[in-house]
């Protein structure tokens, strides 16, 4: 394996690649980063592949290829090294049991890994259709932000991607909130209907890493009739003068219907500016002790936010609210209410109540008079208020 590359397109295809690879890998060759020199997509170039058994990511790229051959060197290091390598041409070639790497004067020798026993990759499921990589990935971004983190609870910590016609959704909930958005994309089949269960943190990381290219191309093979189980999903787009595919296998698991928690009508309806309330909320949570609630109470166009309690420090503040509907007063775990603000992209923020021990549905909205966008909602369960 002999090959000359670009020092910037090298770099970025390694980190994309090498962001994918485990921390506590099972086994040494999963810390490896597979190296492959030759013809890929139908040009001279490079292929290079990191695989854990649950996730492969793999990046091709142009370069000047003069020998044929494949290495497998440590991912994290080599990441390390171009990161840090000057603005020159980079030159790889295998001599011996090792890899060298030369840029200018630096000069680098890594100890290779038996690439024999390195696993093979997953291929591509069938391509399910094209969505616009900017959308998909502010889409992913709002989507997870309710996302279970708790490894006991595996199913919560995936979200559920449904491809139903010409529109996706996405769900997620860690049972104290609920996040739900709908975008339209391009199917390859009209009449597509299918669902997936699929782990947060891939995804998010997957729709950031492809920002750079106009379209994702998403690929599904499921192993059952729901979706929710057996199978691979995976994605795929142009970043950084190449071609970046990722997989990964779907979580096992039933996701809760969640659907009918948002409610059909609500009683009181507050509009609020969100930069304010957020900075609100902020300042006034500064004396919440641990797992309490800040207090949101809605009267006569004021929105107040109250903290903290008479032992200890308290803090209060009001903001002007547009109020339709009967007054209320609930309370709610800042972080989780942050959460759902910062991940609302308009102006002003919608809360819909039906009553105080309900959940709270946020979306955004434009305007104080204007109508509110659906696309995303976050459903938030209220915390009982100390007396």
């Amino acid at each position: 394996m002999k090959f000359r590359v670009e020092r910037d397109v090298l770099a970025d295809a390694v980190a994309w690649t090498a962001r994918a690879l485990p921390i506590r890998p099972s086994a040494p060759v999963l810390a490896g980063l597979l190296i492959e020199a030759g013809s890929f997509e139908g040009a001279d170039g490079l292929q290079l592949s990191t695989f854990d058994y649950e996730t492969s990511a793999r990046a091709t790229l142009n370069a000047d290829v003069s020998e044929e051959g494949r290495a497998l060197v440590s991912g994290r290091l080599l990441a390390d090294i171009c990161r840090s390598l000057p603005n020159k041409p980079v030159e790889m070639s295998i001599e011996g049991p090792k890899v060298t790497l030369t840029c200018g004067s630096a000069r680098f020798s890594l100890q290779t890994m038996p690439v024999e026993d390195y696993p093979t990759l997953p291929q591509m499921p069938e391509a399910r259709g094209t969505v616009s990589s900017s959308v998909f990935s502010h889409a992913v971004a709002q989507a997870v932000t309710a996302a279970g983190r708790d490894d006991m609870l595996p199913v919560l910590t995936g979200v559920r991607l449904e491809l139903d016609g010409d529109s996706i959704a996405m769900l997620a909930t860690d049972r104290f909130r609920l996040s739900q958005r709908e975008l339209t994309w391009s199917p390859s089949a009209p009449d597509i209907d299918s669902a997936a269960l699929v782990p947060a943190k891939v995804l998010a990381d997957t729709a950031k890493a492809l920002v750079g290219g106009s379209e994702i191309s998403i690929a599904l093979s499921t192993g059952s009739a729901g979706g929710a189980g057996e199978g691979i999903i995976g994605f795929e787009g142009n970043a950084g003068g190449g071609i970046r595919r990722t997989t990964t296998r779907l979580l096992d698991g039933d996701f809760p219907k969640v659907r009918s928690l948002f409610p059909s009508e609500h009683l009181t309806v507050a509009r609020v500016d969100k930069a304010g309330l957020v900075d609100s909320v902020k300042r006034v949570s500064l004396v919440a002790e641990r797992n309490t609630a800040v207090q949101l109470a809605f009267s006569d166009g004021v929105l107040t936010l109250d903290a903290g309690s008479g032992e200890e420090a308290m803090a209060s503040e009001s903001l002007e609210a547009n109020v339709t509907g009967d007054d209320i007063t609930t309370g709610f775990n800042p972080a989780y209410l942050l959460d759902g603000l910062t991940a609302i992209e308009s102006p002003f923020v919608e809360l819909a109540f039906t009553q105080a021990s309900k959940p709270v549905v946020l979306s955004g909205v434009d305007s104080l008079d204007g109508e509110a966008d659906t696309a995303f909602r976050y459903l938030l369960m209220p915390r009982r208020l100390l007396s």
